[in-house]
């Protein structure tokens, strides 16, 4: 009997939501005995996981199917742009590549499933059944061994005017913390030294479920952020891991796992996307909370936990905005002192409620004040970094090289915020001695010698 098995091309775009749904979808495959291609002429067909939230990103998906259907022929999207519509109700992906095989919306391993069966049958040798029964257990992880993603919810009860994500993720729905945090433990005991825990709003973990009670090892324990974090700040001192926290919406429920922080038991680190401050713009925004309270929350937190890093998102230039109303948000950087902050531009989204609000800027001025608010930003950040020369830092490695290795502190998430750069010593012995010391996925203690931009320099303590 042939026990020549499929192979699938994968190319997974967008946010790290989405690169969890790529995950499920290649542990299936895997667990079903197909193989994975690195190249288009290798796979037998592609599957597209899209991104749909912003033009460019939307512009970024479109582009990959079409190279992938030039390069392969057969395709097969996913994701958050397959579930998009275009003002005439027409769907976005068929519309402009026609002669994909099928489209499907995200968090849809099933759906996607069914429609690779059909155009690439999988195998039917028991011998491969058998060698790849136990994958779905596991696991097929896109990021590197030493961290991963948990995602607890998919969704979004919040009706923000500039977003569509509930549109084509839908509303809030909470995974059981039972069945959480053995996800977790699975990937601690896997070797994973970092959870980053995400969802659309990771405050609102359980409401949908109303708090339900469910099981962790035998005990009964709440569906609410504020247990799970407990939980997993519990497993986590047992295998000497971190955990960070990402979409943080700020409620007061956020208050409860400060503590937390401040005990050492979760990284001192909130991911809370504030959008703007002014109290006018936060309305017309259709965000859940004014500038002020944020103000006040931020100075709660800071006194419970002095070492907290708070990185956020912001937009500029959003329809109405005035030069006051900008201006106010400016006031409230310099006096929030956040850590680490991205910006962008407004720009419309097709199917956001925005676009029917007055008052749209001109383009070069959504532009001009992005820039004016880096130009803030980036001197308060710089600000924030220079404090941790000196100090002792623990790092995480990522890479290590003929140069020396790059890690992150509590302070930064991988891919989005700083590195810690740790130099070797000059001497042979000392750079052997040094390797065996730091090693990717390794924790190491670092003195913090210079600051430069975002990244540390150091050297081991």
């Amino acid at each position: 009997m042939s026990t020549a098995q499929p192979r699938v091309g994968f190319v997974s775009l967008g946010c790290p939501k989405a690169l969890v749904d790529s995950e499920q979808i290649l542990t299936q495959l895997r667990a079903e005995g197909y193989k994975t291609s690195k190249t288009y002429d290798g796979a037998d067909l592609v599957i597209v996981n899209t991104c749909g939230f912003i033009d460019a990103a939307v512009q970024e998906s479109l582009d990959a199917i079409g190279e992938a259907l030039a390069e392969n022929g057969k395709v097969i999207v996913t994701g958050c742009l397959g579930a998009k519509k275009d003002a005439a109700g027409d769907d976005v992906v068929a519309k402009v590549h026609p002669k994909v095989l099928a489209v499907t919306g995200p968090h849809a391993s099933q759906e996607v499933m069914r429609h690779v069966h059909l155009h690439l049958p999988k195998p039917h040798d028991p011998f491969v059944d058998l060698a790849f029964a136990r994958i779905a257990d596991h696991g097929v992880k896109l990021t590197p061994k030493h961290y991963a993603y948990l995602k607890i919810s998919e969704g979004c009860n919040h009706r923000c005017s500039f977003c569509i994500i509930p549109s084509m993720r839908g509303d809030l729905v909470s995974r059981p913390i039972g069945e959480v945090v053995r996800e977790a433990e699975s990937l601690l005991k896997s070797g994973v030294k970092e959870l980053l825990v995400i969802s659309q709003d990771t405050s609102a973990y359980g409401v949908d479920l109303r708090y339900r009670t469910d099981f962790v090892a035998g005990r009964p324990v709440r569906t609410r952020m504020t247990e799970l974090v407990r939980e997993l700040a519990t497993l986590a001192s047992g295998h000497e891991a971190w955990v960070r926290l990402h979409y943080v919406y700020p409620y007061p429920s956020v208050d409860e796992v400060l503590p937390l922080m401040a005990e050492g038991k979760v990284l001192p680190y909130l991911d809370v996307p504030f959008q703007h401050a002014h109290p006018d713009v936060l309305r017309r925004m259709k965000r859940p909370a004014s500038g002020e309270k944020n103000l006040d929350r931020i100075q709660a937190w800071r006194a419970m936990c002095p070492d907290l890093v708070i990185r956020s998102t912001f937009i500029a230039g959003f329809p109405g905005e005035t030069e006051a109303e900008f201006r106010y948000l400016l006031d409230f950087l310099e006096e929030a002192r956040l850590d680490r902050v991205g910006c962008f531009a407004y720009s419309p989204v097709d199917g956001a409620t925005a676009n029917a609000l007055g008052g749209a800027l001109p383009v070069e001025v959504r532009d001009e004040r992005r820039a004016r608010f880096m130009a803030v930003q980036e001197a308060i950040s710089a600000r924030r970094v220079r404090r941790r020369v000196g100090t002792l830092q623990r790092v995480l490695i990522d890479e290590v090289g003929p140069d020396g290795a790059i890690g992150r502190s509590y302070a930064d998430a991988p891919e989005i915020d700083g590195n810690v750069i740790v130099a070797p010593p000059s001497s042979a012995s000392g750079r052997l001695a040094w390797r065996q010391k730091v090693g990717v996925g390794a924790f190491t203690t670092v003195r913090v010698t210079a600051a430069a931009g975002h990244d540390l320099r150091g050297e081991l303590a």
